[in-house]
């Protein structure tokens, strides 16, 4: 890229499925005050990465947009990225993701052509687009779930992701509560399975209330396996985290699930979000599902 890495201040780079908000978020680092490049090949990353930001450019945040567009060029995405990882003075790779069912609608309400099944079904150049990302997706700094996200929502995600100085202030952890039956958050690190607690759902009293309420929490927190299980828990982030603190990891997202995500994941992810403060780490908590209505009894 001619000059040392310390050259450039920060770089990130955004990509994803087609249908998962690239465009949005590019835009919303535009806002930010990022210079944008979109649909870059990433055979050229490095020849236009070198141009912009040369002797007397005061550019000192550069954003690359780059999808399946780029076609046979973007076998060499992997390496390209790779390279910039190693050479540039702050990186981050920011991947956006969204269900099958969802990136079908937005689609269908667009009336485009997915650009990897021009003549065949949307549902199959999904597949096949989700198939040729899946090393990048492997290699993100931070997977974004678009699925539920209004554009303004993607919007504060990206702010909240990019403020200033975000890149400097260690590992970001967010827990997510939510709801097997509503399916698996797909930018999950770890996922925690806590289904096997009694479920307050079939106790009255407890089913209309959720995990943030004192009766639920009371109840899920006195169960015999609770205590255990979050002592187990809480040794594994105080031993994984200093881990990925030190290798550079910016950003980590830990899912806990139950049955419909209003009464045990809640409980449990105030919990763990609570320890991993107090380890000192900047944590905060998602309840994706506590809105929901109650299942049937």
């Amino acid at each position: 890229m001619g000059g040392p890495p310390g050259e450039v201040v920060e770089v990130a780079v955004i990509t994803g499925l087609s249908g998962a908000g690239r465009s949005e978020a590019a835009k919303a680092l535009e806002d930010l005050g990022w210079f944008v490049i979109d649909n870059l090949p990433p055979a050229l990353i490095d020849k236009m990465l070198a141009l912009a930001l040369g002797r007397g450019n005061d550019m000192k945040r550069v954003a690359l947009v780059i999808d399946a567009r780029g076609g046979a060029f973007f076998g060499e995405a992997a390496a390209a990225l790779d390279m910039l990882r190693r050479r540039v003075g702050r990186f981050r790779l920011i991947f956006l993701d969204a269900a099958d069912d969802v990136l079908v609608r937005r689609f269908d309400a667009s009336r485009r052509r997915h650009p990897m099944a021009i003549d065949d079904p949307v549902a199959v150049g999904i597949q096949r687009e989700r198939e040729l990302m899946r090393p990048i997706r492997e290699g993100a700094d931070l997977i974004i779930d678009t699925s539920e996200l209004s554009v303004r929502g993607l919007r504060r995600k990206i702010s909240e992701a990019f403020e200033d100085g975000a890149a400097g202030n260690g590992l970001r952890t967010t827990i997510v509560s939510f709801g097997y039956k509503f399916g698996l958050p797909l930018d999950a690190d770890t996922v925690l399975d806590v289904r096997f607690l009694p479920n307050p759902h079939w106790i009255d009293g407890l089913r209309e209330l959720t995990g943030l309420q004192p009766p639920v929490r009371e109840f899920v927190l006195a169960q015999d396996s609770t205590g255990p299980f979050l002592d187990r828990v809480k040794g594994l982030f105080a031993t994984t985290l200093p881990g990925y603190q030190a290798e550079g990891r910016q950003y980590l997202t830990i899912a806990v699930g139950c049955t419909g995500g209003r009464h045990r994941s809640v409980v449990l992810s105030e919990e763990i979000c609570a320890f991993i403060k107090e380890q000192g780490y900047n944590a905060k908590v998602i309840h994706r599902d506590v809105g929901r209505p109650p299942m049937p009894p």
